[in-house]
This record gives structure tokens, C-alpha cells and sequence, in this order.
């Protein structure tokens, strides 16, 4: 029977390649279907690959530590009889078993319990890192894992001298010597900033940017959430922030103005409709870098499923418990700068999407209002909103009528809705 190619599965519309971190089976081992042949890393989540069928494994076409594209094929498997397992399955535990012994003995100078894979162990011993070294390494990857990235930035995040310099730098992050003083720093990026940083400059290089502001007066909008987030929460389980509500009234923007929610192909002379709604947030990593985890199928939520769905993604970005599905599919995105007590700000688009909003911090301020007794001033909630769209497929009208009508949503919200 011919062997079965495994490829590395599609892990998100912006993921171009990942890094193995590491096999979970050896060549000769027989493995299920759907069970985890190998681990991988990329930008945005650590992943497991499972295997597509069950049999016995041939052949492994890369090495632990390398880059793989997707859809690339990493690994052969001869299809085999389900009763063939079993046996060999016990035989395999106690080879790992075995292997793991030998594994923990080439490592002994360093004196952690934790998993390290063999290019984690690999870059340690190079580098001479100690335990206290290692104990001092915050693993970003599942389960607290330390990852290439996290021992690679804990090495160039300590300080160099001129003495030392020569001796780090290698030739692919040369610095100007006119550029670097004696007490500088030279920090390398890591994987996902350096995605990062080319996904934003793509964004720029692909879509003529144009941002339009308003400034709604959120008062009632303030006053509603005010009043009812404990019983809400208290009903629900959930925490009610802003963000819910802020999405309830984007998707709503959304429903009216449906061509905002398009995509354009890669010829550039055609526009896709999409019909689900699925709304990214912008969210900090604990390592500072920024992900967009998606809430799918906003436009099918009431408030409580709205919030559920924020809390449950932010809640996984910030515990590194993100999968693929978690942030693949968004049409719209929505990035919240008053959360650093930014006013506003002039997001970039998060391709393939055509348009992003930017929440800033909502400020008490005086305002004037018509009264049948004539103006008078009082202080009232107000906030920023900042729409950058793509130019190409979305004009000043259309993004200016959207805006407003997201502003709308919020300065009409109704003091009298239920939870």
C-alpha cells in the first residue's frame, strides 16, 4: 500500500510557515489516526499536528527546531492494521521511557523537572545557562513551555558591553558601530514580532490607509453599564466590560453597512462578501506582543453570548491557551487604545479585512446642551472612535457613515434595556 503523506495543516489565514518543536513519535513507531505526531510553534500558538491516518511511521523529512511551510509534507506513514497497535504501542512507552532517561542524563548540569525540547536543550548548553538561569525563563508556549524564542530573548535581553559585543552578534543582526553605545542594548526580536512587523508592513504596502474620527457623548451608554454590570454578572457569570457592548454596536453598524464587511482577492478586481460576522479584538500577550483572537459569528449573539465570547478569548491570550480556530476568520477588527488612556488612535488593518476601529478612553468633559429653558453646561461621558479603511474598496462616505453610525448605536443606547 503507498505511504501516506503528513503536510503541515493551514493554522491561520496570515501563517506562512511554523517551527517544529518537536516529534512526539520516532521514525518506526506505529501512531492513530488523529494522534499527535509532532508539535509546532508559530506567531500567534503553539499547535499539535495530529496524524491523518493509522500506521507505521516511515520517514521524518525534517529535524526539530526547523522551519516548515504550510502544506509542505514532514513526515510518511505506511497504513497499517488497527490490530497491530496495541502490542507495538507497549513496546514504544517503555522505548520512550527508556529514551527519556538518556535524554535527562546529557542535560544533568541543568537542574529543572520542566520539559525542554532537544533545540531548547541544545541553545542552553551552547550558551552555558545555568539553573538559576533557567529558573529566571517565563515559557510562553502551552503549559508554561519554554520555547527557542523565550531562551533566545532571555540571552539578548541581558546587557552587552563593547568587550562582549563581537562575541553575540552573528552575521544576519550586525549593528553600525555610529548606531550603538557602550550601555546599549541590543534586543533581537522574536518570532512573532518579526511576523508582526512584516504582517503591519504588508497591511501598509497593500492598503491606502484613511482614518476618520468622531466622538460620540457615551453618557447613557457609561450610565447603563454602571447600573447593571452586577446583576449582570450575577445573572450570567460573566464580567460585562465595555468591549460587549462596543461589539453590540459595531455589529449593528455592521448589519446596515454590509459592504464593510468585505475582503478583496489576491487579483485585486474582486470583492468578497462575507455573510458571517466575526469580530477580532486586539489583545496583549503576556510576552507584549499583540494578537487578534476572534469572536466568529458575532452577528448571531445577544449581549450575554457577546460577553461570554470576549471574556473567553482575552482570557486565553493572556494564559497562552489560544488555538487556531481562536483566531482565524475575522472580517472586522476592533483594538481598544483607551485601555493605555490613549484618546485615540490610527490603527493599521489586519489583512485581509478592509476596515478597524480604535476605542479610545472615555473622559467626563462639559458639554452643551439645548434645553427648553435655553443652553446650559453640564458634564457629560465622552469618547473617540477612529476608523481606518482601505481606500481601495471603501470610500470617505461609505467609512464616514459607517463611523457615525457605530457612534449613533452608542450615544442613543437605551438606559432602559434588559439584561
Amino acid at each position: 500500500m503507498k505511504n501516506i503523506e503528513v503536510t503541515i495543516p493551514k493554522l491561520g489565514e496570515s501563517v506562512e510557515s511554523v517551527q517544529l518543536v518537536r516529534f512526539t513519535k520516532n521514525v518506526g513507531d506505529f501512531i492513530q489516526e488523529d494522534e499527535v505526531i509532532a508539535e509546532v510553534s508559530t506567531d500567534k500558538v503553539d499547535s499539535d499536528v495530529p496524524s491523518t491516518i493509522a500506521g507505521k511511521i516511515i520517514e521524518f523529512r525534517f529535524n526539530e527546531g526547523d522551519e516548515i511551510k504550510i502544506g509542505e509534507v514532514f513526515a510518511l506513514i505506511e497504513p497499517s492494521e488497527n490490530q497491530q497497535h496495541s502490542a507495538q504501542k507497549t513496546e514504544n512507552i517503555e522505548e520512550k521511557k527508556i529514551e527519556n532517561v538518556t535524554t535527562s542524563q546529557t542535560v544533568n548540569s541543568i537542574d529543572t523537572n520542566q520539559f525542554l525540547s532537544p533545540l531548547v536543550k541544545s541553545i542552553i548548553q551552547k550558551e552555558n545557562l545555568q539553573s538559576t538561569d533557567i529558573s529566571q525563563i517565563k515559557g510562553s508556549g502551552r503549559d508554561g513551555r519554554i520555547s527557542k524564542n523565550d531562551v533566545l530573548n532571555y540571552i539578548q535581553n541581558k546587557s552587552f558591553t563593547n568587550d562582549n559585543l563581537s562575541d553575540t552578534l552573528t552575521e544576519n543582526n550586525i549593528v553600525s558601530s555610529s548606531s550603538f553605545g557602550a550601555k546599549d542594548e541590543i534586543i533581537e526580536m522574536d518570532k512573532m514580532r518579526q511576523l508582526i512587523s512584516k504582517h503591519m508592513k504588508k497591511s501598509k504596502q497593500t492598503s491606502p490607509h484613511v482614518t476618520a474620527y468622531v466622538e460620540p457623548d457615551v453618557t447613557n451608554f457609561v450610565k447603563w453599564r454602571e447600573q447593571n454590570k452586577a446583576a449582570f454578572e450575577g445573572k450570567y457569570k460573566q464580567k460585562l466590560t465595555f468591549t460587549p457592548l462596543i461589539v453590540d454596536c459595531v455589529v449593528r453598524a455592521i448589519k446596515d453597512f454590509p459592504m464593510i464587511n468585505v475582503s478583496v482577492d489576491d487579483t485585486e478586481t474582486k470583492i468578497i462578501k462575507h455573510n458571517e460576522i466575526n469580530i477580532g479584538i486586539a489583545t496583549a500577550l503576556p510576552n507584549n506582543n499583540l494578537i487578534v483572537p476572534v469572536i466568529r459569528q458575532a452577528n448571531e449573539l445577544n449581549l450575554e453570548g457577546l460577553a461570554k465570547g470576549v471574556n473567553s478569548i482575552v482570557d486565553k491570550a493572556r494564559n497562552n491557551k489560544l488555538s487556531p480556530d481562536d483566531v482565524r476568520g475575522g472580517t472586522f477588527t476592533i483594538s481598544n487604545v483607551g485601555t493605555f488612556g490613549n484618546l485615540m488612535g490610527t490603527p493599521i488593518i489586519n489583512q485581509p479585512e478592509v476596515a478597524i476601529l480604535a476605542t479610545g478612553v472615555i473622559k467626563k468633559k462639559p458639554a452643551v446642551l439645548e434645553t427648553e429653558f435655553g443652553d446650559i453646561i453640564v458634564a457629560r461621558q465622552f469618547m473617540y472612535l477612529s476608523l481606518s479603511f482601505d481606500h481601495r474598496v471603501i470610500d470617505g462616505s461609505l467609512g464616514g457613515v459607517f463611523l457615525k453610525r457605530i457612534s449613533d448605536y452608542m450615544e442613543n443606547w437605551d438606559v432602559n434595556t434588559q439584561i
